[in-house]
């Protein structure tokens, strides 16, 4: 031990009493019997409270501050003595004071220490008030419990960090969604707090079990890309030492313990296993049905809601006794019962389900279910496919559900329990049996012996948008303008033109928006139809579209796209003169006058540019919202909640909507140019509407 830690040693324990000179108790001057003393209570140093008779406080503060809490009934003001004394190298004893006014019925009083004071030294302090009439008590009358503080001139050394998990500057070490430990130590005997971060967090800190002892540090990498722990010690005094760096790569994340992509040929007796064992198929299981659109996936089993509609194994799928996760991609052909998707077998019933709860007043949630704690969220809808996940964490104790890629209900405190009987896709054991057949189709079902990271949990319900057509308005022929992939063309009604660039064979030619041409509408009979839907309106959809108004015709609301249900239209993007923004109008359900969910954005009505504005409308159906985006971008006017879409039948419209009020129904006719008119099934990332509108 260096000569002065060795020396700080020394302080502790019964060393640390202090030899406080005589001083006479306070003693009231002359003055009438009304006069009450001041009182002087609650002494601190660095705003903390002096522990009487026990060690020292320290600090590393060369001036620190000293308060106490002054009560004067009678005047309310008055002087305040702070005394201080300790004994130095030669064993001299030093006195000095400080000399304060305070001016408060009832206030805490500061006194910083400005004269110089040695370092690691004990050094007491005791505090009075004077009233001007009389003096109070000292705040320690006992020479052996004066407050007492040491002044630390040193920070501590860096602390030393090994971890036999994740090696330092090794590639590949440790393993995505696989907590690991770091022991982090400190040459210096009195550190009592380790402060740390990784790159993007956690930011945290950890207390020795005794001062100057090491700790360990829990960690789950999260991605394998390269990752710094930085690690600082502080010591009793609150000094910290500098930064240790320790650098590491994790290994990319294990693939699933068990996996069942259920795309088995029609009549096969089991279902094959990418990992783990096949799972038997009882006889309500029918392979070969429809895999959700945007997935990997081809096929999928259906299970006909009997007790004969089940998958099993002969063990189970992971150790539900510790950290795990499992999922799948279900499609429920109902709601109105509880159904089981993934569960686990035990001698009396089941470890953990996956799966469908129904209340009794109708209402359905995903749950996850483990002993006997339950998250659950969400909302199933039966026809309408959803990636479920349930995952366990044992570190944190904690259950969670995540529905299309996002997290939902509320983390549940939970017990594991491991188990050795049977998994079961499609049926949970209870104490009489089997029970909750699940009646729909599941595909993909997969379990995992560590933690789901974010970005697997957003890729594995990750749907690709599908381009169901785009039309750049370049060309024209009897009467309709084509598809350039080959698809459905757009029909022009009366008033409808291709426009063309200067030089093509056009009568009206101008600068199109993009390309070599756009859609040019006079406002009073021009429009261009599909002749049918464009997106499923109650599905996740994207529309991308480029528009351009004149400011001069900037007066009435005018309609970009719409497409019709049966009674009113499914949507509407327009732009609304009076409060001079771009908005899409979506009624709640296919009823003449149904509420509306509208989204706006103010902006200028030919756009900043001058050369069209490129909007688009992004429905998610999984996540209950619509956006509308401007020039690639949104905000919190440009997103809405919308409980579920509704879908319609109606043909795509581009340059009117149903009106009350207009011909035929029609109205609201656009004055202005279209182009780039593209539609996707999907809802598109804010970074793939930014590709949108260009040629």
């Amino acid at each position: 031990m260096s000569g002065r830690f060795a020396r700080r040693g020394m302080l502790l324990g019964s060393c640390l009493a202090a030899v406080v000179g005589a001083a006479a108790p306070g003693t009231a001057y002359a003055a009438g019997a009304a006069n009450t003393p001041p009182t002087v209570q609650s002494p601190q140093v660095e705003s903390r409270d002096c522990l009487t008779g026990a060690e020292p406080l320290y600090t590393g503060n060369p001036h620190p501050m000293l308060s106490v809490q002054v009560a004067d009934p009678d005047t309310g003001a008055g002087s305040l003595e702070f005394e201080l004394w300790w004994t130095d190298a030669d064993g001299t004893e030093q006195r000095r004071t400080i000399d304060k006014q305070f001016a408060a019925l009832n206030a805490r009083s500061v006194a910083q220490v400005y004269f110089d004071i040695p370092a690691d030294t004990v050094i007491s302090w005791r505090a009075r008030a004077n009233d001007g009439v009389a003096n109070s008590e000292w705040t320690s009358s006992d020479p052996g419990a004066a407050c007492r503080f040491v002044y630390d001139d040193q920070s501590p050394e860096t602390p030393v960090v090994t971890s036999s998990d994740f090696p330092e500057e090794t590639w590949w070490a440790g393993a995505v969604g696989v907590y690991g430990s770091f022991t982090v130590d400190s040459p210096s005997p009195d550190v009592v707090e380790y402060q740390y971060s990784f790159i993007g967090g956690p930011y945290s800190s950890i207390r020795p079990a005794e001062m100057g002892g090491p700790a360990t540090i829990r960690f789950v990498p999260l991605s394998n890309a390269p990752q710094t722990l930085s690690v600082s010690a502080t010591d009793r005094s609150g000094r910290r030492s500098a930064p240790r760096n320790y650098t590491f790569i994790p290994k990319s994340a294990s693939a699933p313990v068990s996996q069942w992509k259920l795309a088995d040929s029609a009549g096969s007796a089991s279902a094959a296993a990418e990992a783990g064992q096949a799972a038997r198929a009882g006889s309500g299981v029918t392979f070969g049905a429809p895999a959700p659109a945007g997935t990997p996936l081809t096929t999928t089993a259906t299970l006909d809601g009997t007790g004969h509609g089940f998958l099993t194994t002969d063990a189970p799928a992971v150790d539900s006794g510790r950290t795990f996760g499992i999922g799948a991609w279900v499609r429920p052909a109902e709601t109105g019962r509880a159904m089981t998707v993934l569960s686990q077998d035990t001698a009396t019933g089941s470890a953990y389900s996956l799966g469908l709860d129904s209340a009794a007043d109708g209402s359905a949630a995903w749950s996850f279910t483990l002993g006997d704690a339950k998250v659950s969220g969400g909302t199933p809808k039966a026809g309408k496919w959803s990636y479920v996940l349930g995952v366990y964490d044992t570190e944190t104790g904690k259950a969670q559900l995540f529905v299309d890629g996002r997290e939902t209900g509320t983390k549940a405190e939970a017990t594991p329990v491991a188990a050795d009987g049977a998994f079961q896709i499609g049926r949970l054991r209870g104490k009489d049996g089997y029970r909750q057949h699940w009646h729909g189709e599941i595909g993909d079902a997969r379990a995992y012996d560590r933690l789901v990271v974010p970005d697997e949990v957003t890729s594995l319900a990750q749907r690709k948008s599908k381009e169901l057509g785009h039309w750049s308005f370049a060309t024209s022929e009897d009467g309709t303008t084509p598809e350039r992939n080959g698809g459905a063309p757009l029909r022009l009604g009366p008033g409808a033109t291709v426009h063309g660039y200067p030089g093509s064979d056009c009568s009206d030619c101008a600068w199109p928006l993009e390309g070599d041409g756009d859609l040019k509408l006079d406002g009073e009979r021009g429009y261009a139809v599909l002749d049918k839907p464009v997106v499923d309106t109650g599905d996740s959809f994207t529309l991308g579209v480029v528009a351009w108004i004149d400011p001069d015709d900037a007066t009435r609301p005018m309609t970009v796209l719409s497409q019709a249900g049966e009674h009113t239209d499914a949507f509407k993007l327009r732009y609304d003169p009076k409060a001079y923004a771009w908005q899409l109008v979506m009624p709640v359900r296919d009823e003449v006058g149904a509420p509306e969910t509208v989204v706006s954005q103010i902006t200028s009505p030919d756009g900043s540019s001058g050369h069209g504005t490129k909007l688009a409308i992004v429905y998610d159906d999984a996540a209950g919202t619509v956006k509308l985006y401007i020039d690639g971008y949104t905000n919190a006017g440009g997103t809405a909640r919308v409980a579920q879409g509704w879908t319609s039948n109606g043909p795509l419209q581009v340059g009117r909507a149903h009106t009350a009020g207009g011909t035929d129904g029609w109205g609201e006719y656009l004055k202005g140019h279209v182009d780039e008119l593209q539609a996707f099934s999907g809802a598109m990332t804010a970074s793939q509407i930014g590709q949108l509108g260009y040629e």
